[in-house]
């Protein structure tokens, strides 16, 4: 059996009945069998142009959206004190320290 989110309720046999009852007494709900799936077509075929490329436009990717300047996934090592003191400013505290990072460069320019 897989691995459910706390909280997940599953249904008992009776309850798992009622279910299947319901959904034999609706005509609308029906198993979709070997031969629908087989006459199945893509969305890009199936819809009209327009109302495929609006659907399209429509998608949104998951996650967050990609920034302009991506960042570089580093290890670093900060002593104990410096890393509290940052992360008791909440959350963003990681931008703060690239701030001051930056702030730092511009204050103290690399020398050739």
């Amino acid at each position: 059996m897989p691995k459910l989110k706390p909280g997940t309720i599953i249904p008992n046999s009776d309850e798992t009945a009622a279910i299947n009852s319901g959904i034999e007494a609706d005509a609308d709900a029906r198993e979709l069998g070997s031969d629908w799936h087989k006459g199945a077509k893509p969305a890009s075929e199936a819809l009209a142009p327009q109302a495929y490329a609006a659907l399209v436009a429509m998608k949104r990717t998951r996650g967050r959206p990609k920034a302009d300047e991506t960042k570089v996934f580093t290890a670093i090592r900060l002593d104990a004190d410096v890393l509290e003191t940052f992360k008791a400013t909440g959350k963003g505290w990681q931008t703060r320290v690239n701030a001051a990072l930056r702030q730092f460069i511009t204050e103290h320019p690399p020398r050739p």
